[in-house]
């Protein structure tokens, strides 16, 4: 294959995957299979900005569903208030409070208001998390450490605050999804379209960042950070972008669950839930471009199909099957077509000659 041709690879494999999620799985699949589908499509919108973070930054984020739970909030109060009608309050609050809402709760009945607070809210969060972190110059295992006990923070303080968020039951009973009606299989389908275009758009955007001057930057951030210091480059300034980036795209995921579930409830933003992210990340192959999407689809596949099997044991399955890849291909599935098609090139040189 020609070296000029090589690094557009990734975009045969993203019309490949765009293939599939918009003309194969529509075609094939069952309503309430590619519902779950479009479900592991939220997954791998996380995963592709973990692969960005973790993959080309080094940053090992173990705490995404905090903002994989943030758009899944914000998204599932509009979606509440707007079951509840016009002046109405949501049931739960109802039940569990004085029936009064929340001033803050208040502007998320604008649609328009929701769509800009599942991108601002998680970039403003990550900005002022990351500043406050690179700046300091901490990385590695204590970064890590830090953005899960954020997540478990997080879902803890949503458990807790059954009042104004549902607690351990989440927000639930969704009836509409900005004026469509959610119990119809067409809408459902419409659904899934949007969440799989987003997720063809965010690989693009991520390939054309690869190939950018700042993902060149973030790659040796990775690799030599005192070197990119010493070249007149601030690390923590890059750092911080990738995070938002990341931060972003897992907020987009979480706002798209919504809708496909139904519901959203503290155990989908849980340090499990952003494990189980890292997991798809790692077994998919992170410093790949559809590594991590890929490798979050097959968790996501994985999970319901083994929870439906073999439904209490399912978990020791991905967890043998993770330590396996580790074990013996440690940079992903995503390794293993380049390592084949060097050994074929190998293979045919040798019988050419």
């Amino acid at each position: 294959m020609s070296a000029r041709l090589r690094p557009f690879l990734p975009l045969v494999g993203i019309a490949v995957l765009a293939v599939f999620l918009l003309v194969l799985a529509p075609a094939l699949l069952s309503d309430f299979r590619l519902n779950n589908l479009g479900k592991y499509c939220c997954y791998a919108l996380a995963a592709v900005g973990i692969g960005i973070a973790w993959g080309r930054g080094g940053m090992l984020v173990l705490g995404q569903g905090l903002f994989f739970g943030i758009g899944a909030y914000a998204m599932g109060m509009h979606l509440k208030l707007e079951a509840a009608g016009p002046d109405a309050v949501p049931d739960f609050m109802m039940n569990f409070g004085s029936g009064t809402l929340p001033a803050w709760w208040e502007p998320f009945r604008s649609g328009a208001f929701t769509v800009a607070a599942i991108v601002v809210i998680p970039a403003l969060v990550a900005a002022l998390l990351g500043l406050a972190v690179f700046k300091r110059r901490i990385k590695g295992a204590y970064f890590a450490i830090l953005s899960q006990a954020l997540t478990v923070a997080f879902a803890a303080l949503l458990v807790s605050q059954i009042k104004y968020t549902g607690g351990q039951t989440g927000l639930n009973s969704l009836y509409s999804f900005f004026g469509y009606n959610l119990y119809d299989p067409i809408n459902k389908r419409l659904i899934y379209t949007i969440t799989a275009v987003l997720l063809i758009a965010m690989l693009l955007i991520t390939f054309q960042l690869y190939r950018s001057r700042f993902g060149e930057l973030l790659l040796a951030t990775r690799d030599a950070e005192e070197r990119v210091r010493f070249l007149g480059h601030d690390p923590a300034n890059i750092k911080v972008v990738a995070f938002v980036v990341a931060a972003v795209m897992a907020s987009i995921g979480g706002a798209m669950f919504v809708p496909l579930a139904g519901l959203i409830n503290p155990r989908e933003v849980s340090a499990l839930a952003s494990i189980m992210l890292i997991a798809g990340v790692a077994l998919g192959g992170r410093a790949s471009l559809l590594g991590p999407a890929i490798g979050a689809l097959a968790v996501g596949f994985g999970r319901t199909y083994m929870s439906e099997s073999f439904p209490e044991q399912w978990t020791y399955f991905l967890g043998a099957l993770f330590i396996v890849v580790i074990l013996f291909v440690p940079a992903g599935l995503a390794s293993l077509f380049p390592r084949w098609w060097a050994a074929l090139s190998n293979r045919r040189k040798e019988v050419a000659a």
